[in-house]
């Protein structure tokens, strides 16, 4: 049985840097790849920076790849936002475990995020729908 390592304060928690390594399969073409690198949350005035810089490895294609997102909290909720400030997911880590579906025309996004430990995340995106057959496989290690 898995365990879960419940959190009250998300942003507190994720603060710092972190070791990211992530599986890339896509179903449709079943090509698979990998992205390794560093993920920082860093405190700024509306919550955490949450910035990922490594590189991508395709079967075609190795290079560097970044992406950022912004987090705020609400409650017990953790609300991840695109730069834009477009909602990406809402996730309530409180017991230590939560998911959360995106829509994004034409494709539906589901996140699983899991802490199973003070050092130790996991999440995974499952992308389905017509444009992308994908699962996105992610393990954060506090460096």
């Amino acid at each position: 049985m898995q365990r879960y390592l419940g959190v009250d304060d998300a942003l507190s928690f994720l603060v710092g840097a972190w070791a990211t390594e992530r599986r890339l399969l896509d179903r449709a073409s079943g090509l698979s790849g990998t992205f390794s690198g560093l993920t920082t949350f860093t405190p700024d005035a509306d919550g955490l920076a949450w910035v990922e810089e490594g590189t991508v490895s395709w079967p075609h294609f190795r290079g560097p790849a970044w992406r950022s997102y912004w987090i705020s909290a609400v409650g017990g909720t953790t609300i991840v936002h695109f730069p834009d400030d477009r909602v990406l997911c809402r996730l309530d880590l409180r017991t230590g475990r939560a998911r959360d579906v995106h829509a994004c025309f034409p494709d539906t996004y589901r996140v699983d995020f899991a802490i199973h430990t003070a050092d130790s995340v996991e999440y995974s995106w499952d992308v389905t729908g017509p444009a992308k057959d994908q699962l996105l496989s992610t393990s954060l290690r506090r460096a």
